[in-house]
């Protein structure tokens, strides 16, 4: 397997279903009756474009996707998806939205595309390359704690997480500079690998979300992690915990753990 040809043509692909997400012209649904949880017709266009080429780019290939319960995972190669990270933001016109795309072999993830197109920036990693943004060299910051941004939120599809979610932030935000909350865990992560913010938790995160920035943030020299230090496999949702600076991460965790004693129960998205 060529990775340099994969990522020049998963770059590719990205670019062409980015062009889909930034028509105007989308419609928009509720999840199950939920107003928190919503999918357009952009989101469905560009998975489907996402997963023809990536068929083409990489026959034989399988597909872990957030919409339309797409989920093929039987495969030695699986392309993990989120058509349109941050669809709030981007039904609402907010701006702050990514397509995020990674491939993944038995748990491990190869390589990654984290695209925002209203900024036009490409944040891309292949295992043990390094991470880029549109091209460019990308390293997380080492400021000192009580300096770091935090990235952080309530969980808008369980909202009987919102009092750890805050309890957490609570303890943490005294000891720091500022929270940030951008609806885009993708994003998030990624402006951890670039040094635009610090530390990341939150309670409830799908594989979808995290397994690209997951690639990129670490091999930027950060660490994503679940609870107890567990490695990630982008098999599950759950809780995740994030530091730009690997010497902020037990700080982090005691933090979460603090208030987190055992796994969630998450209900299925």
């Amino acid at each position: 397997m060529n990775r340099s040809h994969l990522m020049q043509g998963l770059q590719r692909a990205v670019r062409e279903a980015a062009a889909l997400a930034m028509k105007l012209d989308f419609s928009v649904e509720e999840k199950n009756n939920d107003a928190a949880n919503l999918v357009t017709s952009s989101d469905l266009a560009v998975q489907k474009h996402l997963c023809a080429s990536l068929s083409r780019l990489l026959p034989g290939s399988g597909f872990l996707c957030e919409e339309e319960d797409l989920s093929d995972t039987e495969k030695e190669y699986v392309w993990i998806i989120d058509p349109i990270d941050g669809t709030t933001n981007y039904a609402r016109g907010l701006g702050i939205f990514a397509i995020s795309v990674a491939l993944v072999k038995n748990g491990e993830a190869l390589l990654a595309v984290v695209y925002d197109p209203s900024r036009d920036e490409m944040f891309s990693a292949v295992k043990g390359c390094g991470a880029f943004c549109n091209g460019k060299p990308i390293q997380t910051a080492k400021k000192p704690f009580a300096s770091s941004l935090l990235c952080s939120a309530l969980c808008i599809y369980q909202k009987e997480f919102a009092e750890i979610c805050m309890n957490i932030i609570m303890d943490l935000y005294p000891r720091i500079s500022d929270l940030r909350r951008t609806g885009s865990c993708a994003l998030e992560l990624c402006y951890l690998a670039c040094g635009r913010c610090d530390l990341f938790f939150e309670i409830r995160v799908c594989p979808w979300d995290y397994a690209a920035a997951c690639l990129i943030l670490e091999e930027a020299g950060g660490v994503l992690r679940g609870v107890g230090g567990k490695i990630l496999h982008f098999d599950m949702t759950e809780p995740l915990i994030g530091a730009g600076n690997p010497e902020h991460y037990p700080v982090l965790l005691e933090t979460v753990e603090k208030y987190l004693p055992g796994m969630p129960q998450y209900e299925t998205k």
